[in-house]
């Protein structure tokens, strides 16, 4: 005989439920799952249910030690009597011991062994199940046992389990079960599908009824209880099934889509542990962030409407993505639809937005925030050709300022300044090393391919760029230069509620992953005094006052990419940084406007009421230094290396196109908005 230490993980482990995504708030986002089950404790399945099923299929159970002779030929006598299942023949403990050995095998040859019925292999495995019984009743009270068996039966429906057969059936709780409904639920453990209620109510209430008579004959139920439940129909209220994937998320579907993505992929936890292990998932995502911002992208932009608009938030600091809003709905097949996250694409440049890279590159160089330069419209650069060509910049409007320090340039999004600056710097190494730590990514081409092309038209945001890592980027900034890569997640826990582990025993890592000093405080601080500018009121020229919020310190920098494909804003405060971007996913669109407009209006419809009766943070004061001309401005521009590729240009698209090169020039912009 099997003894207590010899039974199988799988019997000495909790029934495994759903695994569930929860909210920052600790609100459910959505559940992952193969068969939908809830276990719920013993004190939560009504007496009644309990009563109910040992009455119909172990009647002894209380008596035995987990295998029941007399009751076995009783079942046996009496079903071949009715000529159809009344009684169950193996003891509830057999049952328990069958179906988790079935519903655990890995294998297909697990599988058949668990079912075998003739032959040796059928007697050897009836035998095995007998001795793993005997083992069960030693180890478990048979409150423990009963309670298992109800949280991990079939009861058809896709409900697995008790809690989900009484919200698939009669949308209650197990604990709420009454009479008629705990009798029904019983009943259908022998033949779930027949005996449906929903779908065959005349077959339900006839087993029902059994289960009925069996509880009077057994003295559990008084004969009025039996005459009245027996004489009326089945009532089913069917509820819906649990929420199965991110498909189903109550809220964040493309930010789910993203989480489960990063736990496959980041973390590597296996898909078939995601939907059978019953983990508890505890994410980032804020439900007022992410609700705010679904509301603001809907606000400027319809729902399924050709341009995307995208906000993506993260937390400085900690790096974690608190809201993902696109104007789609996530996963299903309708035209307003969208299966790709598009907050972590790489599509679109995201114009000058990048101009802040350039900046910090210049601030670690000892370049001041008030460094001036004159600058010609069109400016020729003096270091990046195009295709063997001048590399000429254009100003966005005619009337714009010549004559601007950093700081000024930075707020008015002067294109011939910032390429008159990266002129200074020499190459736009400075620049794509800075957006590297402050946490940019580059597929279409490495970092090092855009460096080695010397590319001229980094600083105006030609590359392909994901709203994540914009948001990301500019966090860094928010954190006074801590770098902290996104993460939705900040736990996961086993079905016992213990940190997952991995395949080598050690728990799995959701901690912040950040670099202290990617840029310097004072660069940090530096920008944000300077980006401030750019949204909070009172300085000519600003591109961004549509984002500000009263009553908070926010900096900012809006972008437009050339043929206006794609605008994009990227703001911030101490505590949230957040991007926009809009474009059409699909195909080549003039937006048809600039990031200050609708980028700007929905950064600010998001954040408002997140921000609004908050209590303000300020940003510390810039570096003295840094803000003023105490420092010389660096070495002198250094020209570009004979033969070195120094177009500054991305590569003709598949259509033949000429390259974009991501200018925001100016006869497509009377008004000089960024």
């Amino acid at each position: 005989m099997s003894s207590p230490g010899e039974l199988p993980v799988a019997l000495t482990q909790d029934v495994p439920g759903n695994t569930r995504v929860l909210a920052a708030d600790g609100s459910l986002i959505t559940s992952f799952y193969t068969d939908d089950r809830t276990p719920v404790p013993s004190d939560r399945i009504a007496d009644i249910v309990k009563q109910a099923l040992v009455d119909i299929e172990d009647s002894r159970f209380y008596q035995h030690n987990g295998l029941d002779v007399e009751g076995t030929l009783r079942a046996a006598v009496t079903n071949a009597a009715a000529g159809s299942v009344q009684e169950g023949g193996s003891s509830l403990t057999q049952q328990l011991v069958k179906q988790t050995l079935l519903e655990t095998a890995d294998t297909a040859e697990e599988r058949q062994a668990a079912t075998e019925q003739d032959g040796q292999a059928g007697l050897a495995r009836k035998l095995r199940e007998a001795r793993l019984a005997l083992a069960l009743e030693e180890t478990y009270s048979k409150d423990e046992i009963l309670t298992r068996y109800l949280n991990l039966v079939y009861f058809g429906q896709g409900a697995y389990g008790i809690q989900a057969a009484a919200q698939r059936y009669f949308s209650v709780d197990a604990a709420d079960l009454d009479l008629a409904q705990a009798a029904m639920l019983a009943g259908l453990v022998q033949s779930p599908v027949n005996d449906d209620p929903i779908t065959h109510p005349d077959n339900a209430q006839t087993r029902r009824n059994q289960v009925l008579q069996r509880m009077y004959d057994l003295g559990h139920i008084t004969e009025q209880e039996l005459t009245e439940v027996s004489a009326s129909p089945v009532s089913a209220r069917p509820g819906a099934a649990s929420p199965n994937g991110c498909i189903d998320a109550v809220i964040g579907g493309f930010f789910c889509a993203y989480l489960q993505q990063y736990l496959t992929q980041t973390l590597g936890i296996p898909e078939e542990t995601l939907d059978a292990g019953g983990l508890t998932i505890r994410t980032t995502l804020r439900p007022d962030v992410q609700a705010a911002g679904d509301a603001a992208v809907l606000s400027v932009l319809p729902m399924g409407d050709p341009l995307a608009g995208m906000y993506t938030a993260v937390e400085p600091g900690t790096g974690h993505v608190l809201a993902m809003s696109v104007n789609r709905e996530y996963g299903c097949s309708d035209p307003q639809c969208e299966s790709v996250v598009l907050n972590t694409a790489y599509s679109q440049g995201a114009g000058s937005t990048y101009k802040v890279f350039t900046a910090a590159a210049a601030l670690e160089r000892g370049i001041p925030a008030d460094h001036t330069l004159t600058t010609t419209n069109p400016y020729v650069s003096r270091v990046y050709t195009n295709n063997g060509r001048p590399y000429v910049v254009y100003a966005f409007a005619s009337s714009e300022k010549r004559r601007l320090t950093m700081e000024e340039a930075l707020y008015r999004s002067s294109n011939p300044y910032f390429m008159a600056l990266q002129d200074e710097l020499g190459s736009v190494e400075g620049p794509v090393r800075v957006a590297e730590r402050m946490g940019m990514h580059f597929t279409a081409s490495s970092a090092d391919q855009i460096i080695g092309g010397n590319r001229g038209s980094f600083t105006l945001g030609a590359e392909a760029t994901s709203p994540l890592d914009l948001a990301s980027a500019y966090s860094t900034l928010a954190a006074g230069g801590t770098q902290c890569d996104p993460t939705p997640v900040t736990a996961v826990l086993d079905r016992n509620g213990e940190p997952l582990t991995g395949p080598d025993g050690t728990p799995i890592d959701t901690g912040d992953t950040c670099t202290v000093g990617a840029v310097s405080p004072a660069v940090a601080h530096t920008l944000a005094q300077m980006m401030r500018k750019d949204v909070e009121p009172g300085h000519p020229g600003q591109t961004a006052p549509a984002a500000f919020v009263p009553g908070h310190q926010i900096a900012g920098k809006t972008g437009t990419t050339q043929n206006n494909f794609s605008i994009a804003f990227a703001g911030y405060t101490p505590r949230y940084s957040a991007s926009v971007m809009v474009l059409n996913p699909k195909a080549n669109q003039d937006i048809g406007g600039q990031g200050g407009g609708m980028g700007a209006t929905i950064w600010h419809n998001a954040m408002a009421p997140v921000l609004t009766g908050a209590p303000m943070v300020p940003f510390p004061p810039a570096d003295p230094v840094l803000a003023g001309s105490t420092v010389p401005a660096g070495p002198p521009p250094a020209a570009a290396t004979p033969g070195q590729d120094t177009d500054g240009d991305e590569p003709d698209d598949d259509n033949g196109n000429p390259p974009d090169n991501g200018n925001e020039t100016g006869n497509r912009d009377p008004d000089g908005i960024d």
